[in-house]
């Protein structure tokens, strides 16, 4: 399978159960579209902003719900094998993308793993295994934010940075150096935590005076 971004904005998302995952799909996927969850019962699980509509879906209405619906993505997460085949072929008919929640790793066509995500704005990282080990996915995520706590900061300052380099005439492959020593450097990361000025003021001193360097 192939990761790509998408943009589910002014989309609808479809999820067919109220479980657990159900509600985790719904938290992730409310953050941008209008996500509509069909289930029989909801408990005191949080499902964010979405429509949460009480029914119990049979196969033979998962078309029924796929047309009224229009989504630009089904998640099917109910322990019913039946009722999740019959709405993965209503959504592949409709030309929607399909997330089954119960694939365990046999991804079949036209279906979408929704990986272990961290998000600090404007980095995101995905992480998948194919459904083969959970656990692992979510022990790099935390590797992850325990140790690049400040990737958002770090792509803000390296980004202006870039954009400096250019204005003063600083040839590309000096940029391009210059910004791989700054987002290398231990003493660039350590000084976000002080703040993206704090950091700023190091990345400088790291990467010394450049060609074309008017200060």
């Amino acid at each position: 399978m192939i990761p790509l971004m998408h943009d589910f904005e002014g989309e609808t998302v479809l999820i067919v159960g109220g479980g657990p995952v159900g509600a985790r799909k719904a938290r992730a996927f409310a953050a941008e579209a209008s996500v509509v969850v069909l289930s029989p019962e909801f408990g005191d699980r949080t499902f964010a902003d979405a429509e949460k509509v009480r029914a119990a879906p049979v196969p033979e209405d998962a078309t029924e719900w796929v047309e009224r619906t229009d989504p630009a993505l089904v998640v099917v997460a109910t322990d019913d094998s039946g009722l999740n085949d019959a709405f993965s072929t209503a959504a592949e008919e409709h030309g929607a993308l399909v997330n089954r929640a119960d694939d365990h790793g046999d991804q079949s066509f036209g279906n979408v793993v929704v990986p272990a995500t961290v998000r600090d704005d404007p980095v995101t990282l995905a992480i998948a295994t194919g459904g083969r080990a959970p656990a692992l996915s979510k022990h790099l995520r935390e590797q992850f934010e325990d140790e690049f706590g400040n990737a958002g900061l770090m792509a803000e300052l390296v980004g202006d940075l870039r954009e400096d380099l250019r204005d003063r005439g600083v040839p590309p492959a000096e940029r391009r150096d210059a910004v791989r020593f700054v987002v290398r450097s231990r003493e660039v990361w350590k000084a976000l935590d002080s703040g993206r000025y704090k950091g700023e003021q190091v990345a400088r001193d790291v990467i010394g005076e450049l060609p074309g360097d008017q200060t």
